[in-house]
């Protein structure tokens, strides 16, 4: 498709993690079908994950493309085709992936230079694409892959510091400056935050700082309506233009959109339909994890212990570390022949936004990455929250204490790695699925649960908070591109 001269042309660079790359798709496709030219930046091996997609919204009509640029694997020190986060299998190894992503500054401004685009949107760990932007006189919006209160709170932490004025890591302490009183302890801080000793990541985090505060502003996956007062705190206190233009997972409008949505699915998805087709509404429990989140066999083994005593259908997907996949050892015997007809197991990826737009679930258990509480939410579905590592535990007090539409499960420490986590047992997941799906509580925290979805597909219909958000954003962009020709 040729460019037209005065057609706006928007950059989008993902880090290749599932977790941005797959909303920062949507969020170019929302462009592009706005009249926007929209190039995706990504590496070989990542590109075939959403190829498909972009190729249905060209045959749209859309004017969509992607661009690949090499992994430095070689360089970073890390094995080759390892060019994805959710491919590191180690702390080390991931923070050579997070360093490798600086070594992508110059090919990137090769292209920038090249194609002349009028606008840069980034994902928070390319930092230095602020100053890529800044030489070529552009904007450059950051995305941070979270909603709007884990990074009003993460300023709150580093301006006040009140987790450094507690005596021990499970003391709690009150986050200063909120809309909202959220509580917290050290434990369930990330190890870059929890003390201020230098680690490896500790430049690189400043860097990151840095670059959201001298960014033309921020590009969030998020409705106001889910936490307006984050969004008048962020503008205000933090002191950052933010545009707020989700949920973006609604742009897959039919089930092949939803099906293929990430990556290719292990299995058909017509398969998991028909399962879910043969259920009552609102009977079957959703449980999974991420695509970043492995559990030790001893925690998988409790789940499975807990699902059998319950009385709960549910859909479980179970993602482990390679080495262990083949043998199944924690799977008790027979387990999968006994709950057959009760529940469905997917090992690997699964259709989640197939899953929880479907009549038959009721519950989500979720490990409370943004994306999949957002999808959570915008499927009207209440959750049993189990936040693992990154802004999780931040999310869990958005979904738990303000939204009230979360049953905790107990999780009380952020560890980014399988084997230091301490297995919460069976008795307490039963508990919380049994709180989640049975009882007045539980009705109505669905009937909750189900008035948010219905605003979230409210906010990006025409006239709505999303969709004005995203006109305005647009509308800006282009008056600053006439303003440079």
């Amino acid at each position: 498709m040729n460019k037209r001269t005065d057609q706006l042309h928007a950059y989008f660079f993902p880090v290749m993690a599932p977790g941005h790359m797959i909303p920062l798709v949507d969020m170019a496709r929302q462009f592009a079908r706005r009249g926007v030219k929209a190039t995706l930046v990504t590496t070989p091996l990542n590109a075939p994950k959403f190829s498909k997609t972009i190729q249905r919204e060209r045959e749209l009509g859309s004017d969509i493309s992607i661009r690949t640029i090499e992994f430095p694997c070689k360089e970073a020190g890390l094995p080759d085709g390892c060019e994805n986060l959710a491919s590191t299998t180690s702390t080390e190894m991931t923070q050579k992936f997070i360093k490798a992503l600086y070594l992508f500054q110059q090919p990137i401004e090769q292209f920038l230079e090249e194609d002349h685009p009028d606008c840069l949107i980034a994902s928070t760990l390319f930092p230095w694409t602020v100053d890529v932007a800044a030489k070529l006189g552009i904007p450059r919006l950051v995305f941070s892959g979270t909603g709007l209160l884990p990074i009003c709170a993460y300023h709150s932490l580093m301006e006040y510091k009140p987790h450094l004025k507690v005596e021990s890591d499970t003391e709690e302490f009150i986050i200063p400056g909120l809309p909202h009183t959220i509580k917290m302890s050290r434990q369930q801080l990330s190890d870059h935050i929890k003390d201020e000793t230098e680690n490896p990541m500790t430049e690189i985090i400043k860097d990151v700082m840095r670059a959201e505060m001298t960014s033309y502003g921020a590009i969030v996956n998020s409705f106001y309506e889910v936490e307006p007062n984050y969004v008048k705190h962020y503008r205000e206190v933090v002191g950052k233009k933010a545009w707020h233009i989700g949920p973006v997972s609604l742009c897959n409008k039919d089930n092949e959109d939803k099906a293929q949505r990430g990556q290719e699915i292990c299995f058909s998805e017509h398969q998991c339909l028909d399962w879910l087709n043969s259920k009552k509404p609102k009977s079957v429990v959703y449980i999974c994890f991420g695509s970043m989140s492995f559990f030790s066999s001893a925690q998988l083994l409790e789940i499975a212990m807990a699902l059998e005593a319950s009385d709960q259908q549910f859909i479980w997907v179970v993602k482990q570390n390679t080495k262990n996949e083949e043998q199944n050892e924690w799977m008790p015997e027979g387990f999968e022949e006994k709950l057959k007809g009760r529940g469905l197991i997917i090992k690997g990826w699964a259709p989640q936004v197939l899953i929880l737009d479907h009549e038959a679930i009721g519950g989500f258990v979720t490990h409370c990455g943004w994306n999949s509480s957002l999808e959570g939410v915008t499927a009207g579905v209440p959750m049993v929250t189990w936040p693992l590592s990154a802004e999780q535990f931040f999310n869990e007090k958005l979904l738990v204490e303000i939204l009230k539409i979360g049953v905790p499960v107990g999780a009380q420490a952020w560890s980014q790695r399988t084997d230091s986590r301490v297995p919460i047992n069976r008795e307490n997941i039963q508990r919380a699925m049994t709180k989640l799906m049975v009882g007045s509580e539980a009705e109505e925290m669905r009937s909750r649960a189900a008035a948010l979805g219905k605003l979230a597909k409210m906010a990006v219909e025409k006239g709505g908070s999303s969709d004005n958000n995203l006109v305005s954003l647009l509308e800006e962009l282009r008056k600053k591109q006439s303003n440079s020709n």
